[in-house]
């Protein structure tokens, strides 16, 4: 049997020395482990990347997708289509593993994978497979694309990483003090601990804690009670027992909910965020505490060791420099994917993260007569950059992101492009001057690309929502958009934030570019200061142990 020697290879710093195991749904570790689809997979990778080097005494639950999300190619006219493409990991070990979880009053069998930690320099990671020869089709299916669209599917997905990951360590005979739940779609760990400890619910909030990332109701998952209980998701309990021990009631079971009534603890990934929260669910009896802590990311792996360097020793001509380095390598990927040749002394702005209609990519094409005024500014030129990648049966989102890429195909100097990985998120953090936010207020939980970007030189202009608040320090450290009065309409807040986003870039970003060289660069390195360490992970994973696993 694999020994815990075997698996973490370090000894635990006293300080993080009470046993954790984090269970997440996606974790973003490295470009060549595609098992992430965004946000929060970029947010458990910088956590375990951190874990790893304060040697807390903490390892990753997660699941080994036969597809990763899904590759994002394109069709016969250059717009984007999803790719389902087999994966293969040499540098896994097969631990020898395979036990069974009940799947709809079935055995499902379940392989277990370590993420070594000297792989990539994170803490150590199990993952989870179906696709092994003793199962059928169907429970092979389980474990080959993250969230997939069939409702069934998606739930025996909870199921083997919630029930089959805390059996998995109890093979392993390691007893975590603290299972974390890096939202809610490990809640079948629960039940599986409610049987464990002789169904004493006192028993299972003393090890449970809970991260929820999602600010809206509909973004909260939730499934009819009766099909729940026929996929075995409650493990051992009944319908009705689930109902009287929870304190739940109506037709629909919601994650959420019952995640924070499992929990001693539960958090926000921002201030603002905790706040929604609160108010979000503080009215239901029985739900756990919930306080906030802000996402961050790992600089160590995010950082450009020179631009980090220069800005360190406040060598103005050295971050110039490096910056126009950085800025070639990414219109490599430009004109390979696009055909266009981008200017390393034109003013950069991108737009990349995870594409969904909230965080409005389009938003700086509202006023159509405008974004060509400020395209076709040959006096202080622009460059634009998309990319990200929609939820592959988000056909809105789908449709959205090709609009954009069918309006910019004209401009020489607009592009979109496809491929939103660890490794292009990277590149165009490096090579952006500006980092564009613009999400609708309040539906941004947290966002961390904004972090990663001001630690490679680039400058947020955003909306004051999720983590921006806590850092933002208007035209010192980034540019704050103006929000639009919270009474408007959708689509009146929409007009009203599209013509502050104009203004902002008009007549403030751009002149700043090309004319205050100066007052850019301060900004630059004001942003890189104040990122560090407030908004970088090992904030972050020391604060989980102080915050929620201690108490």
């Amino acid at each position: 049997m694999i020994t815990k020697n075997d698996i973490f290879g370090y000894m635990p710093n006293d300080k993080y020395n009470i046993a954790v195991a984090y269970f997440s749904m996606e974790f973003a570790v490295d470009q060549a482990l595609k098992i992430y689809s965004g946000g929060l997979g970029f947010l458990a990778g910088s956590h375990l990347r951190s874990a790893y080097e304060l040697k807390q005494n903490l390892l990753g639950i997660g699941m080994l997708w036969k597809y990763g999300y899904y590759d994002q190619g394109r069709d016969g006219n250059a717009l984007m289509k999803p790719e389902f493409i087999e994966k293969q990991y040499s540098f896994l070990q097969d631990t020898g593993i395979v036990f069974t979880v009940p799947v709809h009053d079935a055995p499902v069998h379940v392989k277990a994978y370590l993420l070594k930690p000297e792989t990539f320099g994170s803490a150590p990671l199990f993952l989870l497979s179906t696709d092994i020869p003793e199962n059928d089709d169907q429970s092979r299916a389980i474990t080959r694309q993250l969230y997939d669209p069939n409702e069934a599917t998606r739930i025996a997905q909870s199921i083997v990483l919630g029930i089959g990951g805390a059996m998995l360590l109890d093979i392993l005979q390691i007893e975590p003090a603290v299972y974390h739940m890096n939202e809610g779609h490990s809640l079948p760990l629960n039940f599986y601990l409610y049987a464990k400890h002789n169904n004493n619910l006192d028993e299972v909030k003393k090890r449970v804690v809970f991260t929820t990332h999602t600010p809206e109701m509909a973004g909260n998952e939730d499934h009819d009670y009766s099909l729940l209980k026929d996929m075995s998701f409650f493990y051992h309990m009944q319908e009705h027992e689930v109902k009287f021990v929870l304190g739940m009631e109506g037709d629909k079971f919601n994650y959420t909910l019952a995640a924070l009534k499992f929990a001693r603890k539960a958090n926000g990934v921002s201030k603002l965020h905790g706040e929604v929260a609160r108010q979000m669910w503080g009215s239901n009896p029985g739900t756990c505490e919930i306080i906030s802590i802000t996402n961050a990311q790992n600089k160590t792996y995010w950082k450009d060791v020179q631009l980090d360097d220069a800005v360190g020793k406040n060598n103005n001509d050295g971050i110039i420099q490096r910056k126009k380095e950085m800025k070639r390598q990414l219109f490599k990927t430009v004109a390979d994917q696009c055909g266009k040749l981008f200017n390393e002394d034109t003013l950069t702005i991108v737009w990349a993260r995870r594409f969904a209609a909230y965080k409005r990519a389009d938003i700086v094409m509202y006023d159509w007569e405008r974004f060509l005024n400020l395209v076709n500014n040959t006096e202080r030129p622009v460059q634009i950059i998309w990319a990200g990648k929609p939820y592959p049966e988000d056909y809105g989102a789908i449709d959205l992101f090709n609009q954009i890429m069918s309006k910019v195909k004209p401009f020489a100097n607009c592009a979109v492009l496809t491929g939103y990985e660890l490794a292009l998120s990277a590149l165009l953090k490096k090579g952006a001057d500006v980092w564009l936010n613009t999400p609708r207020m309040y539906r941004e939980a947290s966002g961390t690309s904004g972090m990663t970007a001001a630690m490679n030189g680039a400058i947020n202009v955003s909306l004051p929502d999720g983590w921006v608040p806590e850092f933002a320090e208007d035209k010192k450290n980034c540019y704050v958009i103006q929000p639009a009065d919270n009474q408007l309409s959708t689509e009146e807040k929409d007009a009203q934030e599209a013509r502050n986003l104009m203004d902002t870039l008009e007549n403030l970003v751009v002149l700043a570019y090309y004319n205050k060289q100066g007052q850019w660069l301060t900004m630059l390195k004001q942003a890189a200061a104040d990122i560090v360490p407030a908004f970088e992970a090992g904030r972050m994973a020391d604060e989980y142990y102080e915050k929620m696993y201690k108490s």
